[in-house]
């Protein structure tokens, strides 16, 4: 039996001091930006770049504001409504958060799975143990902060640390590629090309699938929400999208120096040859530092948020949500350390993520607009209008997602 109408949900901590307030409030941002910030993260930031040059700039900008407009409608009316996103849907059109529940749980185990194998292989290019021991020891790490009592502040201060650990590095990166930031400015603002399906493809990637909702259901169940919250979920909102945004301006410009000597990218391994030929062999150690903290946030974000949403389906799990945290993370390692990455659960997986965005914002906004789920609050008409342009954009990327990808099941 679903728990849509139930009103209040347990929190992680009860009564939260004033003083941890703005701890969990930056640390449900970071959740959400190191989340985005996974090895796919890196690999299409890489690319993008080579094939853009400084023109990637303005993708990069336009995705910012498009992402900011999503985030900030979601996170909104969670907090209004006091209710995590699928309970929003399913009030909206009945079976709709079931839908998206099932997208998202799916999508989440997928990713996870390349999320594992990405600690794994940042854990060999650190110590040159076999990536499959190295996801396993990841797997065992994040097992252990969600068996923490206090699970919540641990997951803020991992995401806290290790996402300014990455930033830190990469820029550091950037400074050793010597980039040219002048002619980035320029074209960030006068691109020479305007690529539309690659701002797209970035907005998915940043708030797509899960990640969007990562923050926003961590400070609904940290008991951070309601009208009188609103400026510090929109803050917390913001913020989550700057952390991914600093993130990926600072690659871009890394790989930017890098390609603008001529230099040509290896192809089974994009950010690592730029890392290497930046900084030499402890740039190539950086990036396993990097690849792995963006491994384990990101499992830490696909876990707890994929769970969020399946504590819709049953009392059941809902009460033993840390346990259903942890096997999740169990069946990831354990399927890609026997198996690998399963090309069928990846390309299902693809088509439902390319789904869950333009859905889930098409319901945010709905719901924004119903007095039965917001009560009186007043939804800002340049969030719906903003909120309005990402939902027809993402849902053409949908389907082409959907026809590019479901016919290679049968292939």
């Amino acid at each position: 039996m679903g728990l849509e109408n139930k009103k209040v949900y347990p929190t992680l901590e009860e009564n939260i001091p004033t003083k941890s307030k703005w701890s969990v409030i930056l640390g449900a941002a970071f959740l959400m930006g190191s989340s985005a910030i996974g090895p796919g993260f890196l690999t299409q930031t890489a690319v993008f770049t080579e094939q853009l040059l400084a023109s990637f700039g303005f993708v990069i900008l336009m995705s910012i504001i498009l992402d900011i407009g999503v985030q900030a409608n979601i996170w909104r009316i969670i907090a209004v409504s006091k209710k995590r996103g699928q309970d929003i849907a399913n009030m909206v059109l009945p079976g709709l958060g079931y839908f998206l529940a099932f997208a998202v749980a799916l999508g989440g185990l997928a990713f996870n799975i390349g999320n594992v194998g990405g600690a794994g292989l940042g854990m060999n290019v650190l110590f040159g143990i076999d990536p499959r021991l190295g996801a396993v020891i990841t797997g065992v790490i994040t097992i252990g902060i969600f068996l923490s009592k206090e699970a919540g502040i641990a997951m803020d201060k991992i995401a806290r640390y290790l996402g300014g650990m990455m930033i830190l590095l990469t820029l550091y990166v950037a400074f050793q590629s010597n980039p040219p930031v002048g002619d980035a400015v320029i074209h960030t603002f006068a691109p020479e090309t305007i690529d539309v399906f690659a701002i797209i493809t970035l907005v998915g990637g940043t708030v797509g699938g899960y990640i969007t909702f990562a923050g926003g259901h961590r400070l609904l169940d940290a008991g951070i929400s309601g009208k009188e919250n609103l400026h510090q979920v929109t803050k917390s909102s913001v913020t989550g999208i700057l952390i991914a945004s600093v993130m990926r301006i600072f690659l871009f410009l890394a790989v930017l120096g890098v390609v603008a000597t001529g230099f040509t990218l290896d192809p089974a391994n994009p950010p690592a040859s730029v890392f290497q030929e930046a900084a030499g062999a402890v740039g190539y150690k950086m990036f396993g530092l990097v690849l792995w903290a963006a491994g384990i946030t990101s499992v830490i974000g696909a876990a707890y948020t994929s769970v969020s949403f399946l504590r819709t389906l049953s009392e059941k799990v809902d009460r033993n949500h840390s346990k259903v945290t942890i096997g999740f993370i169990v069946v990831s390692t354990i399927i890609f350390t026997f198996i690998g990455k399963p090309v069928v659960l990846l390309i299902l997986a693809g088509a439902f993520n390319g789904l869950i965005l333009p859905l889930a914002l098409g319901a945010m906004l709905v719901a924004a607009h119903k007095k039965s789920i917001v009560g009186d609050y007043k939804h800002p008409v340049w969030l719906t209008i903003f909120g309005g342009l990402v939902f027809a954009a993402t849902a053409y990327l949908a389907v082409v997602t959907l026809m590019n990808q479901i016919p290679q099941l049968f292939s």
